[in-house]
């Protein structure tokens, strides 16, 4: 009986251990581990300046809701508050920029806002409260998110309210410049819940997703002209490239019963052919004339994955994901591949209102 007891105990033993590698997300350990120091920094070495971006931290707390880890989450956000916050994200908008000064100390580099990173740690606090039940964070995602639409949304003539890259440096009295990748449109459906100016916001987000992609390529950045509309053909040639790549990413991840998806898979469909074509994206697309130049890192072609139709054209980019998958020097295409592989894997999805859908099941959820 009490042999039966042992091995009784130690099958149990062995199906708690097949239950947490099961639910475990090993690419996402591996970055808490290569990019992520013991308080909550997300740390990007290819800077000299060992600098952290609001970006870098908004990504991060996606990634550890997606996969049930409260405890990162709680250390990321602490330190998103204190460090880039003033201590308080629902007094003010984090600086974009942080790391080491010439001076060898360490503290903020630029106090300018950057919308994007704004937008997914309001919605990740958002989903987060809902989630875990955690009316702190809701309270604090929307108290944020009123702090974008005072701070980062600008009425432009001719198109309505937009959303700015930053605080400052983006509007002048009769030109804005505006970043397609900065607000996915899965996230302006979630956030059109708190009314104005985010119903406003969900269709000029596409506008400039589609108008902006004469070729199907969407540009890193772009102008708009009072009176004079999109400056498609700018003096300086307008570039679809590391900026851009994130468009084909949450275009993909949208839920296919969203009613803009359709219109964007259409419009953006050229980077899906050229990748064919070429057996891997670009690096760099002339916006105008649709020409393009070098192969883009590894993270482009994860970015890929949830966008592309083709099966065969699918396979090839998800082999080079796994075969050439980044290492500790390259924290931009990790970022992009955990969120492009993650959601091919399965690990999450959005719904039709922008609601984030994640593959914990019962097990996960009680395991961590």
């Amino acid at each position: 009986m009490k042999g039966l007891r042992c091995c009784v105990m130690a099958v149990l033993m062995l199906a708690v251990t097949d239950l947490r590698a099961a639910c475990s997300w090993p690419a996402w350990t591996q970055f808490k581990q290569d990019y992520i120091s013991k308080d909550g920094r997300v740390i990007d070495p290819s800077d000299a300046r060992s600098i952290t971006t609001s970006e870098g931290q908004s990504y991060a707390l996606f990634f550890a809701l997606a996969a049930n880890d409260r405890e990162a989450f709680a250390r990321i956000l602490g330190w998103t508050q204190d460090n880039l916050a003033q201590g308080a994200l629902s007094d003010h908008l984090p600086a974009w920029l942080w790391g080491k000064k010439a001076d060898n100390s360490w503290q903020t580099l630029d106090t300018n806002s950057a919308s994007d990173a704004d937008i997914w740690i309001a919605w990740s606090l958002l989903e987060a409260g809902r989630l875990w039940k955690n009316a702190e964070y809701t309270a604090t995602g929307r108290k944020l998110l009123t702090l974008i639409a005072r701070d980062e949304v600008v009425k432009v003539p001719g198109l309505g309210l937009m959303l700015l890259p930053g605080r400052v440096g983006f509007s002048e009295e009769n030109a804005w410049r505006f970043n397609p990748s900065y607000l996915p449109p899965q996230l302006a459906r979630y956030f059109t819940r708190f009314g104005e100016p985010w119903t406003t916001l969900r269709e000029t987000n596409l506008r400039l997703l589609l108008e902006t992609a004469p070729k199907g390529f969407s540009p890193d950045w772009v102008r708009y002209e009072k009176g004079r509309g999109w400056q498609l053909k700018a003096e300086k040639t307008l570039v679809s490239s590391y900026d851009a790549i994130r468009v084909w990413l949450w275009v993909g991840m949208m839920h296919d019963q969203d009613p803009q998806k359709a219109r964007l898979l259409t419009r953006l469909k050229p980077m899906a052919t050229l990748t064919a074509k070429q057996g891997l994206p670009p690096e760099h697309v002339d916006v105008a004339t649709g020409n393009a130049s070098g192969q883009g890192p590894v993270g482009f072609s994860a970015s890929l994955l949830p966008f592309l139709q083709d099966r065969d054209t699918l396979a090839v980019q998800r082999q080079r994901v796994a075969d050439q998958f980044p290492g500790k020097d390259a924290y931009y295409s990790y970022v992009l591949t955990l969120f492009g592989q993650g959601w091919d894997q399965h690990r999450f999805r959005f719904t039709v209102k922008g609601e984030l859908q994640p593959d914990w099941g019962q097990e996960c959820a009680s395991s961590q």
